[in-house]
């Protein structure tokens, strides 16, 4: 259910997150940025891959990430 709602929170502030996210993980791209368009999912999938975490850190990271921008 937690998931579901970061899902819900991630994608209806997408515009707003954008910002935020490559603030926070400076590795991504403008394109990975535009590719993941607000999807946990994708998020996490490219955390995977440009930072080499595993699934749960990467899992881990975003939910950190959402606490915050929820503050």
């Amino acid at each position: 259910m937690k998931e579901l709602v970061n899902q819900d929170i991630l994608a209806g502030k997408w515009k707003q997150a954008r910002g935020r996210v490559k603030q926070w993980w400076g590795k991504l791209t403008d394109n990975d940025i535009e590719r993941i368009n607000g999807r946990v999912e994708e998020l996490i999938g490219s955390l995977q891959e440009v930072y080499g975490y595993t699934r749960q850190e990467a899992e881990n990271e975003v939910e950190r990430f959402l606490e915050q921008f929820n503050k």
